[in-house]
């Protein structure tokens, strides 16, 4: 019996919305969001800064019960009051059955959860060891590899802030091993490494709203691609003086 997706699907309660001019309604891509079915393995949402990527994946967060800073749904942090009410609007259609486990990794919050996690000593899930005590894309890739433990509900915001490329790829084999686990990821990223997953659902933002697109026909892949392959002639003009 397949077990995923936990979460099927999102849509807008539109009839309940205040107004489409007022933030977060009047971004493109949340404006004309109607419902988004997710992939039973990997859903990527891509584009721009400031098309909603992270909005949506934190409203999606909050509506599954984590705490806005992320961490396991345990962990309730809110050391700002930067959070949309977006998650308000939102309806999940999960499945019939639940996942053993759940993690929100948020890149911009993930120190405060460290300190959190310092403070509270609970360090098992983490190699026993601070956060802190690691460098940034450490503390990530034990998070992935330690702190998941698989059958789980993964949301991640930009797990590649913190890491190498070396580190990215890393990080792939790590989801991969975990979707191989019955896991199901929801990734908001920038990275043209993670996106190369096989299979994986690309939902991109833009002002035009969302659309599904092939992982080639993603500006990451086109622009990293004909940078490598012609970095010199591209330098010059992006460096040249006027």
């Amino acid at each position: 019996m397949q077990p995923r997706p936990y979460l099927r699907e999102i849509s807008l309660k539109r009839d309940e919305i205040p107004s489409c001019e007022e933030y977060p309604f009047n971004i493109p891509a949340i404006k004309e969001l109607y419902r988004l079915e997710f992939h039973p393995d990997v859903t990527f949402f891509i584009g721009e800064n400031g098309t909603g990527k992270s909005t949506i994946v934190e409203a999606i967060a909050l509506v599954m019960g984590f705490g806005p800073e992320g961490g396991t749904r345990n962990v309730q942090l809110s050391t700002t009051n930067t959070v949309s009410v977006l998650h308000k609007y939102l309806k999940a259609v999960k499945s019939f059955r639940k996942p053993k486990d759940y993690y929100f990794l948020r890149a911009e919050s993930f120190y405060n959860v460290a300190t959190y996690m310092d403070q509270t000593g609970y360090l098992h899930g983490y190699g026993d060891k601070s956060l802190h005590a690691r460098s940034h894309g450490e503390a990530f890739m034990i998070t992935l590899n330690t702190k998941l433990r698989g059958n789980g509900l993964y949301l991640l915001d930009e797990p590649e802030a913190a890491l190498s490329p070396t580190r990215q790829m890393a990080a792939l084999s790590a989801i991969h091993q975990l979707v191989k686990n019955e896991s199901q990821f929801i990734i908001a990223t920038h990275s043209p490494i993670l996106l190369a997953y096989p299979g994986a659902k690309i939902l991109m933002l833009d002002e035009k709203g969302i659309r599904e697109v092939a992982y080639e026909e993603t500006e990451h892949y086109s622009v990293t691609r004909s940078f490598l392959n012609n970095y010199s002639k591209l330098l010059q003009d992006l460096l040249q003086d006027d």
